[in-house]
């Protein structure tokens, strides 16, 4: 199980990337616009100013049950040690343990 404290960052990531995403896609696309390096500039020192943690790239994807990073499957939104479990418990259908 991750920290309380790291789960709680990365929702605050997610609010904050929520919040920033109109504006930084506004900016990104006045940067493709821009003609001169002046323009281009001044876009991106507004950028700059945004804070950090609202760059979707920040992001990262986390169990829903135990906030583990490593091991996710995108499909579900669990980590592996969680989609086992729940798939031997029958919690999801159409899943199934392979044996050869």
């Amino acid at each position: 199980m991750a920290k309380k404290s790291i789960i709680e960052r990365e929702k605050k990531r997610q609010r904050l990337v929520i919040k920033h995403l109109s504006k930084r896609y506004s900016l990104k696309m006045e940067m493709r616009k821009a003609e001169s390096l002046q323009e281009k500039l001044e876009i991106q020192r507004k950028l700059q100013q945004l804070p950090r943690n609202s760059s979707p790239v920040r992001l990262r994807n986390r169990c829903l049950i135990t906030g583990r990073s490593r091991g996710y499957f995108k499909d579900f939104g669990l980590s592996r040690h969680v989609l086992r479990e729940m798939a031997h418990q029958g919690f999801l259908p159409g899943i199934t343990k392979s044996s050869w």
